[in-house]
């Protein structure tokens, strides 16, 4: 299955969360606070990692921020029920999802099995699959494999950005209000504002324009929306 760094400071939730995924096959790593975590993930990056916020020696904010700079590896945080800044703070910067403590292992362990369902790549697409490709011009999504090409490059997403763009990318021309594209990221239970979403088009713009610096293919209709321009 999956190898997954599990980074939190309270020893009962390293034991019965890293139980709850060994016993759906993932290989775990627990560490007590990010600055650990950091440096065995920089020398072997796991598929997942499962972090909570607030830590001594580096928090979860600043795990995330060290490990985008040179990764999208996907992230999911822990969070507690006051820190809803943090939540907002930590979608912004590129986290895949959250789960509020207390949590059922449950709802932790479907979380997980989503994010790593999006990331994950088979090699040959089947008939059906090959109907959910989405192709416009330049651009190639693949839902199945969270693969994107553009020009036949490949650009890396976190999936709430692969979910923005393929929301824009399924209807071009038609624009997309930041309710809907929150709609279309995140679930019920998450809130995030309209600055959220303005931060992921930003950096889904920078992601692409390192493939090709002229990318202008989500345009922004101020007080309105995005929309996806096929050219």
């Amino acid at each position: 299955m999956a190898t997954i760094a599990l980074v939190d400071d309270d020893e009962n939730i390293l034991t019965s969360v890293s139980m709850a995924l060994e016993a759906e096959g993932h290989s775990v790593k627990t560490y007590v606070d990010g600055a650990k975590a950091l440096a065995d993930i920089s020398a072997a990056a796991p598929d997942l990692v499962v972090s909570d916020i607030k830590m001594p020696t580096m928090d979860g904010m600043e795990l995330l921020r060290r490990i985008r700079q040179s990764s999208d590896l996907p992230l999911i945080f822990l969070t507690s029920k006051d820190e809803e800044i943090d939540e907002v703070l930590g979608l912004t910067m590129g986290a895949d999802d959250y789960v509020k403590k207390p949590f059922s292992q449950r709802l932790l362990l479907e979380r997980v099995k989503a994010v790593l369902r999006r990331r994950s790549a088979a090699p040959t697409p089947t008939k059906e699959e090959e109907k959910q490709i989405i192709r416009r011009s330049s651009l190639t999504l693949d839902p199945m494999r969270h693969a994107c090409l553009w020009k036949g490059a490949p650009v890396t997403l976190t999936v709430t950005e692969f979910l923005i763009l393929e929301a824009l990318a399924q209807r071009p021309g038609f624009v997309k209000s930041r309710d809907s594209l929150m709609d279309a990221a995140y679930d019920d239970q998450v809130y995030v504002d309209d600055r959220t979403i303005d931060s992921h088009i930003k950096r889904i713009r920078k992601k692409f324009r390192v493939v090709d610096p002229e990318f202008d293919a989500v345009e922004t209709l101020y007080g309105v929306g995005y929309k996806y321009k096929e050219s």
